[in-house]
């Protein structure tokens, strides 16, 4: 198999992941509002007098025609889905705080469109290029790149969930830290929590932001707080709700709740940092093993070699 072939297939590798990344991150900026409201608003506070195919014609690409392909393959596809197998992607979104902003089904689909993508590129590119391989060798080739598309957007969603969850991690002992300077000011729990939700812009800024929208809508404090922690997912937030909700009901003071919660979350993280910092000595066998090892040896045995291979040259003669 010639060099070239090899360059086409790790740039239609690499083409592809970057596709389904840009998809993924033009999505999750996307509002929530239909784009085509949108964009009839933005045209009406302007003045301007165009038709609905002018302004339909207006929309980015994505909105125009990538969007509405994804929400029918998913519409298809949700016939074929078993509803266990939707709501467990639907709580993985949940989790990874849904980026590409789709939903289970669409997500789903996306998998057979990657392992289609992946599987048909290869396939052209053995049938376009010189190269002669058995037939055998080929279909492993191709089966094994759509393999890798098929799985591909599911291991991209366990690290967004991963991410998405160390941030909130790390995040949470000075949100709490503020939490309880604005409780003891004065503030209700509701209005710290929206302190602590303009103060920063991450993870957790924004899943406070989405509690406190759903308590203003008329749910429940304690039920927006079980499904802010659900939809995290984390043992901190958890136990962090939970003790929100049993002060709460028990009357006890909210400030000395929250600085309890707070001392916890350091006392976490600091031993988070101490196992990573253990597990360092274990994950740096293998570089040490196949990298420094290696050339060590080599710098020490190689003087010896030359040495014994001169010193039997002189007794051969």
């Amino acid at each position: 198999m010639s060099i070239w072939l090899w360059v086409i297939i790790g740039i239609i590798t690499i083409g592809g992941a970057i596709t389904l990344i840009v998809v993924g991150s033009r999505a999750s900026t996307s509002q929530d509002e239909d784009p085509l409201m949108a964009r009839l608003a933005e045209f009406s506070q302007r003045g301007d007098l165009v038709s609905l195919e002018e302004i339909e014609l207006s929309q980015p690409f994505y909105d125009r025609v990538i969007t509405p392909i994804l929400k029918r393959i998913g519409e298809v596809s949700t016939r074929f889905t078993p509803q266990k197998v939707l709501q467990d992607t639907t709580k993985k979104l949940e989790l990874a705080g849904n980026p590409m902003n789709v939903d289970a089904a669409t997500f789903l689909a996306s998998r057979f469109i990657l392992a289609l993508f992946f599987g048909g590129f290869l396939i052209l590119i053995f049938t376009i290029s010189n190269a002669k391989w058995p037939f055998l060798r080929v279909v492993l080739v191709v089966a094994i790149f759509s393999v890798l598309g098929y799985f591909f957007p599911q291991m991209w969603l366990k690290s967004k969930v991963n991410s998405r969850q160390k941030d909130i991690r790390l995040a949470m002992p000075d949100a709490l830290d503020l939490l309880t300077i604005c409780v003891e000011a004065g503030l209700g729990f509701d209005a710290a929590m929206s302190k602590v939700s303009e103060k920063w812009e991450n993870q957790l800024s924004l899943a406070f932001t989405r509690a406190i929208r759903e308590i203003q809508l008329g749910k429940l404090r304690r039920e927006a707080l079980k499904d802010m922690a659900d939809r995290i997912g984390i043992s901190e937030m958890t136990s962090f709700v939970a003790a929100i909700i049993q002060s709460e009901q028990l009357g006890v003071s909210m400030s000395k709740v929250l600085r309890i919660q707070s001392e916890q979350m350091r006392v976490k993280r600091r031993q988070r940092a101490e196992e990573e910092a253990n597990k360092a000595p274990v994950k740096m066998i293998i570089p040490m093993g196949l990298l420094i090892f290696p050339s060590i040896l080599i710098i020490l045995m190689t003087p010896a070699l030359l040495r014994l291979t001169k010193t039997f040259g002189q007794i051969m003669k």
